[in-house]
């Protein structure tokens, strides 16, 4: 009788420590799990930030050439239409 109550004695003494033992490593790495979760969502934010600010600077850079080559098209026929008036004076 008094092995099985030792027996019964070590047995929980052995249940409690490893609950215990097992608790703080499992909470240790939900913490883990959602800063790296957290960490690729801010990634993916950023990349698909700086996607967007590319794809805005290229359109701008492309208005920007179209402007400058409609403003040397017209300083074109300008400039033919001055020709043109300096040769009527002639």
């Amino acid at each position: 009788m008094t092995k099985l109550l030792a027996a019964l004695v070590a047995t929980f003494f052995a249940a409690a420590s490893f609950a215990q033992t097992a608790a703080p490593a499992a909470t240790a790495s939900a913490p883990k799990a959602a800063a790296k979760a957290e960490a690729k969502a801010e990634k993916k934010e950023a990349k698909a930030e700086a996607k967007a600010e590319k794809k805005e600077a290229k359109a701008d850079a492309k208005a920007e050439k179209k402007t400058a080559k409609a403003d040397k098209k017209v300083a074109k026929v300008e400039k033919k239409e001055e020709a043109k008036k300096d040769e009527a004076k002639k």
